[in-house]
C-alpha cells in the first residue's frame, strides 16, 4: 500500500482523493492550510451576500472523510524535500510520501503599486480573503475595485449588495475586452452601469494612498484623478501558487510544468489544477487554465494513473460559464476577442440589449468554431458535438432549438435568429422554426 499525499483541498485535490479511494485502498492524506474541509470556492460571493452560509458550501458532510479513510491535515507546507520524499510544515512537523500530487491552486496578483500592502487592500480568492472582506467592509461607504475580469465583477456585485458605492476601474476600453469581442463587452459595460456601478473604462491605477495610519484612504489614477475609498479590491487576475517550490529541483515556468500525464520532471510527483502548466497544450487550449472543471478533470485523470491505469489528460473542446449580475454567459469552442484569419462571425442581439449570441465560423468551409451566448442558455453536449463534427453555420442556426437549455415554457429566440441569418445570407436560407408553447398559448 502506497502513501499518496495531496497538497491542496480544492476541487482538483479533492477530486483526485475521491477517485483514488474509489479505485484503491492506498493511504491518502490531503493537506490544506486554508480550511479544515473542502468547500465550493465559487460560492464565496454568496456567503458574503447572505444567500448561503459557509457550511452550506461544503459538498460533503464532515463525516465523509473519516468514513472514506481520507486523512485531512490542516497545515501550510513550508518546503518539499523531493530527494527524501518528505514535506516540511510551518509548525516544524514533517510527513513522508510515496506519491505526491501538487494541487496548490492560485494566488491573487499584485503588480507593485505603491500602497498595495496597506490595510483595506485585498484580493478575493481564498476563504481568508472572505474573512478579511468582512472585516475591511464593516461600516465603510466607498470601495474601488481594480481589474476588468470575472473576480472583479463578482467583488463589485458583492459590495454593491451591501449598499457600498463601488468605483470599478478597468484598464482596457471595455470590460474583459481581452477575452470578449467588442459587441459583447459593450453589452456587459451597459449592464454594469445599469446595476449602479461607477464603471471607469480605460483607467489605470497609479497609487493607493495611505491615511497616515497604514490604512487606505483613496486611490490615484494614471490620469491624476483621486477617488476616496476605504477598501481597494485588487482583482487583476490570479497566478499559480508555487512560490514555496521555486527554489527546488521542480521545473516551473509560470506554473508547475507537466506532461500529458500530469507528471512533473520529478518521478512520483504530479501537478493538477490552477498550479499546473501543460508543456504541450492541446490545440485551442491554454497552458494554464484556472477553471473549476479543469481541476475536476485533472483530478479524475491523475487518479487513474496513480491507481495503475496510466491516462493522458484530454480536456476536449473548451467551455466555460459565468454570471455578470443577472446575465448568464456561456462559451464553447474558440471565440477570441479579435477574429483570426479565415474566421467570421454571425452576431445576434435581442431588442432588450441584454441577450446575444455570437457564432464564429470558418470562412472556407462554413464550419462552426465556437459560440458566446449571453442570457440564452445552451446545452453543452450539443455544442460540443457540433464543434467536434464541424457542423456548418446554416445547419446550426436551423437546429438551434436542439441546443436550447431552457424548458419549452421559456421564451425562444430561434425564429428571430433564423430570420436575421436569412437576411444576412440570402443564398443559404434556413427554415424558420415555430414559436415555443408558451408563446403559442399566451401570444
Amino acid at each position: 500500500m502506497q502513501h499518496i499525499v495531496i497538497i491542496g483541498n480544492g476541487i482538483a485535490g479533492i477530486t483526485a482523493a475521491r477517485h483514488i479511494r474509489k479505485k484503491s485502498n492506498d493511504r491518502i492524506t490531503v493537506i490544506s492550510g486554508e480550511t479544515d474541509h473542502f468547500f465550493s470556492r465559487t460560492a464565496l460571493m454568496y456567503i458574503y451576500m447572505g444567500h448561503m452560509k459557509y457550511q452550506n458550501t461544503k459538498p460533503y458532510e464532515d463525516w465523509f472523510w473519516p468514513k472514506n479513510n481520507i486523512e485531512l491535515k490542516r497545515a501550510w507546507v513550508k518546503n518539499v524535500d523531493f530527494d527524501k520524499k518528505a514535506l516540511e510544515f510551518d509548525d516544524g512537523e514533517s510527513l513522508g510520501y510515496d506519491k505526491l500530487v501538487l494541487a496548490t491552486g492560485s494566488k491573487s496578483n499584485k503588480f507593485g503599486w505603491p500602497g498595495q500592502d496597506l490595510d483595506g487592500v485585498q484580493g478575493l480568492y481564498s476563504y481568508q480573503d472572505l474573512e478579511s472582506l468582512e472585516k475591511n467592509t464593516k461600516g465603510i461607504e466607498q470601495a474601488v475595485v481594480i481589474g476588468g475580469g470575472l473576480i472583479g465583477i463578482e467583488l463589485a456585485e458583492m459590495l454593491h449588495s451591501r449598499g457600498i458605492h463601488v468605483t470599478y476601474l478597468v484598464r482596457e476600453p471595455h470590460f474583459w475586452s481581452i477575452v470578449l469581442p467588442e459587441n459583447e463587452a459593450k453589452l456587459i459595460d451597459r449592464h454594469i452601469l445599469e446595476n449602479g456601478i461607477d464603471l471607469r473604462l480605460s483607467t489605470e491605477l497609479d497609487e493607493i494612498v495611505d491615511d497616515g495610519t497604514g490604512r487606505v484612504k483613496a486611490i490615484k489614477t494614471k490620469s491624476g484623478d483621486v477617488i476616496d475609498c476605504q477598501l481597494v479590491g485588487l482583482t487583476v487576475g490570479v497566478s499559480p501558487n508555487i512560490a514555496f517550490l521555486k527554489e527546488t529541483k521542480l521545473e516551473t515556468d509560470r506554473g508547475i510544468l507537466v506532461d500529458e500525464f500530469l507528471q512533473t520532471n520529478i518521478p512520483d510527483v504530479f501537478a493538477i489544477g490552477d498550479c499546473a502548466q501543460m508543456r504541450s497544450p492541446q490545440p485551442h487550449r491554454r497552458p494554464i487554465e484556472a477553471v473549476w472543471y479543469v481541476g475536476r478533470m485533472m483530478g479524475e485523470t491523475v487518479a487513474q494513473t496513480l491507481t495503475g491505469k496510466k491516462t493522458a489528460y484530454e480536456p476536449g473542446i473548451w467551455f466555460n460559464s459565468a454570471k455578470f449580475f443577472d446575465i448568464e454567459y456561456q462559451t464553447y469552442g474558440t471565440v477570441a476577442s479579435q477574429l483570426r484569419e479565415n474566421e467570421r462571425q454571425f452576431f445576434w442581439e435581442c431588442t432588450d440589449r441584454k441577450k446575444c449570441i455570437n457564432i464564429v465560423y470558418d470562412d472556407k468551409d462554413f464550419s462552426v468554431l465556437g459560440i458566446n451566448t449571453f442570457g440564452v442558455r445552451m446545452r453543452h453536449e450539443v455544442w460540443d458535438r457540433w464543434i467536434k463534427e464541424k457542423a456548418t453555420l446554416d445547419y446550426v442556426v436551423e437546429h438551434l432549438r436542439e441546443a436550447n437549455f431552457d424548458p419549452e415554457f421559456f421564451k425562444q429566440y430561434d425564429p428571430e435568429i433564423q430570420q436575421l441569418y436569412n437576411r444576412e445570407f440570402p443564398d443559404k436560407q434556413v427554415k424558420v422554426r415555430g414559436r415555443s408553447l408558451v408563446e403559442k398559448i399566451f401570444g
